[in-house]
């Protein structure tokens, strides 16, 4: 498996739109968050991220393959924040996400901390970031009643 990141620019909005929206269409469905949720965002969203200097887009490609992407929010003091980060439907389950944490963590080794945030009732999920070393802050955001956002942070 040859997982890369490549810095995304605003030729590769409209990709990263398309697979944000595949990959989040089911989480969609299921809680139907219609407000927050990644696959109901408009492509000039991700165009306005790619274009924040605050922050850096990549696409996740597996071998020559563009199979996702992840973006990398710089905060104050060498904090970092993931958000979103996603992977086609079709790469899910076979260790990918994985290997892009250990490629971010790696191009931002000066960071001191990171955050993200997911859903609480997806419990695969919760468990791929709690192995990765992220802890639950102990705060949670109820958005309806069927999805509750729970954060977390790795020091």
């Amino acid at each position: 498996m040859g997982v890369s990141l490549c810095k995304a620019t605003i030729d590769d909005a409209a990709k990263l739109h398309e697979m944000q929206v595949d990959a989040f269409m089911p989480l969609l469905e299921k809680y139907q968050d219609y407000d927050t949720n990644p696959a109901n965002e408009t492509l000039e969203k991700v165009i306005t991220r790619i274009n924040q200097p605050f922050s850096d887009y990549y696409l996740i490609k597996n071998s020559e393959d563009t199979i996702g992407g992840i973006r990398i929010i710089k905060m104050c003091n060498k904090s970092y924040r993931v958000s979103p980060i996603f992977i086609l439907p079709e790469h899910q389950g076979k260790g990918i996400a994985q290997i892009v944490f250990a490629l971010i963590e790696k191009k931002y080794h000066d960071a001191r901390s990171w955050e993200l945030d997911t859903i609480m009732q997806e419990e695969g999920l919760c468990h791929l970031y709690e192995k990765l070393g992220y802890k639950k802050t102990g705060k949670t955001k109820k958005l309806n009643e069927k999805i509750t956002i729970v954060f977390y942070e790795k020091s």
